[in-house]
């Protein structure tokens, strides 16, 4: 396995469509928590807010994961159950469209939580 340095490092390992993809989710990322950091934790990308890891994302083989899940509203719940992949990961395929709408509210979710700590 690489030692990353930086998410940077990270998404240039991947091939060029993954790594377009992988961009997407974190520009979509960034555009949902304003301030926020990122940095390389288990060897994937982190998104950090206030200098903690507030989620991760990485690339697979077939697929992109997120993860941990945030406390979720019914609503978003349900929209996450064709993603969820044991109890904390969702897998985004990379033969469908990924759901940028959905990881911007799993992101705001993310959010909200870490406010109301």
């Amino acid at each position: 396995m690489a030692d990353f340095q930086s998410v940077d490092e990270y998404l240039a390992s991947f091939p060029a469509e993954v790594q377009t993809i992988l961009e997407q989710v974190r520009s979509t990322i960034h555009g949902a928590v304003a301030g926020a950091g990122e940095k390389i934790s288990y060897q994937i990308p982190t998104i950090t807010l206030d200098g903690k890891a507030l989620m991760y994302f990485s690339g697979w083989k077939n697929h992109i994961s997120l993860y941990p899940l945030p406390p979720l509203s019914d609503d978003l719940a349900t929209e996450i159950k064709p993603y969820l992949s044991g109890k904390a990961t969702l897998k985004f395929p990379l033969t469908k469209p990924i759901p940028y709408d959905l990881i911007a509210n799993l992101t705001k979710a993310f959010v909200a939580s870490r406010a109301a700590e």
